[in-house]
């Protein structure tokens, strides 16, 4: 699936990609810091990456959630989060915010959106968020635009 008229916009402008990985460091380190739990950070950039289609990263979050204890069955019902009893409320205010970012084009997050997040998240944990998804949608669009490719 690799096209060689593509270009790999890291590896074309480095210092931008290794910035961005600086800043997927530091959101990383204010979500700890936030309290967020390390099983929903990875649920986050994997529902976005569904979102958004990109390959390679859900096999990277995936691979990284199941190592750090994540369970198969959550992952596998990840897009249907709303439809079964895997998820607790913070789980799903933080899914449910995480997607209307993802989505900003089809409408914006709404206040109901953001409301629902702050009905049971510190300023901290939303902002943490709300980066967590930013970052995670912009490797989205490197990986995407890149064509990184993704095999068995």
């Amino acid at each position: 699936m690799t096209d060689p008229q593509r270009v790999n916009i890291g590896e074309q402008h480095p210092a931008a990609y290794k910035t961005l990985i600086a800043l997927s460091a530091e959101v990383e380190k204010a979500a700890a810091a936030a309290g967020l739990d390390p099983l929903l950070v990875e649920l986050l950039r994997i529902r976005t990456s569904q979102i958004n289609g990109c390959s390679f990263c859900l096999r990277m979050h995936t691979r990284d959630a199941l190592k750090k204890g994540e369970n198969p069955d959550r992952i596998a019902v990840l897009p249907a989060w709303a439809e079964t009893g895997y998820f607790s409320d913070t789980d799903r205010a933080a899914l449910r915010l995480t997607e209307a970012i993802t989505r900003v084009p089809d409408g914006h997050v709404s206040d109901e959106d953001f409301n629902a997040a702050a009905a049971v998240f510190t300023a901290d944990q939303i902002s943490a968020i709300a980066w967590l998804a930013t970052v995670m949608n912009a490797f989205n669009r490197v990986a995407i635009t890149s064509r990184y490719p993704v095999s068995s």
